[in-house]
């Protein structure tokens, strides 16, 4: 099976080569400046512990640690200027081959079992997943993540020609404890526009391949069709025709038994004027 770019549910598990560079280089000037863990963590407001995370790449050094260390060791704006690089790991590593391929898609087809598809989220509902993350993410991270994830909802109105948009989400999507009216009203208002279709596949409808986890297809400009398909551990973006064949087929399959655009809003109406 070829992957596009080598993104395999196997390279989801290694950081990003970005934070394993800056924070050796933060272990480096540390030492250098013969500043202990112990001061850069007490300078920064984290804990020692958070710092060796940081220096093993494991976690993603953030922009105060960052400033903080390069005034303490008068690395004179080179730590500082990693900044700028860590701001671009704004999604997770398993998912940034996918979020490239989104801005360059001109139709994507999208199956959500379980979650309100992130193009599609209010910020609060956004905020609502990304602040629960395990292990915990910190506060900054979380508002560049949410961030991130509002600015991708440009491509529903802003891309000419307009981007083809299908969305099928499962009814357990909408009976989640974190969707609230405000974000069954947002998947309303998103629907209006010609090149945007919502639809819901109540329970009663389900087939099995409704029930095998999300799926996207997404077609490029010219013409490459790539699926990607996610689990809770590992995600895969791949261009192999027999993949996007069998993507292809099984969305084709779940968007017969969904509700049509029109049925799907009245459903949806019908749960905001729920008591």
């Amino acid at each position: 099976m070829r992957a596009v770019a080598g993104q395999s549910s196997n390279s989801s598990s290694q950081p990003p080569v970005a934070w394993r560079y800056a924070g050796d280089q933060l272990k480096r000037w540390r030492a250098k400046a013969d500043v202990t863990r112990e001061t850069l963590a007490s300078a920064a407001n984290y804990s020692p512990d958070t710092i060796t995370s940081m220096e093993r790449g494991v976690r993603r050094p953030t922009s105060r640690v960052l400033d903080v260390a390069d005034e303490l060791c008068d690395a004179r704006g080179m730590l500082s200027a990693a900044k700028e690089f860590m701001n671009r790991e704004r999604f997770p590593a398993r998912a940034q081959d996918f979020m490239e391929r989104e801005k360059e898609a001109t139709s994507i087809w999208w199956y959500e079992v379980t979650y309100i598809p992130g193009l599609l989220q209010t910020k609060g509902y956004a905020r609502a997943l990304i602040d629960n993350h395990v292990p915990p993410l910190d506060d900054e991270t979380v508002e560049e993540r949410v961030a991130a994830r509002m600015e991708r909802q440009a491509i529903l109105t802003d891309r000419k020609p307009p981007v083809g948009l299908s969305f099928v989400l499962y009814e357990a999507v909408l009976r989640s404890p974190q969707v609230d009216d405000e974000q069954l009203r947002r998947l309303l208002e998103v629907a209006r526009p010609r090149n945007v279709v919502v639809q819901v596949l109540p329970f009663e409808r389900a087939i099995p391949a409704a029930l095998m986890g999300p799926m996207v297809l997404l077609e490029t400009r010219d013409h490459e069709r790539c699926a990607f398909t996610e689990g809770s551990f590992a995600s895969e973006l791949s261009a192999d025709p027999g993949v996007v064949s069998r993507v292809t087929e099984r969305l084709s399959m779940i968007r017969t038994q969904a509700l049509d655009p029109d049925e799907s809003a009245r459903f949806i109406e019908r749960m905001v004027d729920q008591p």
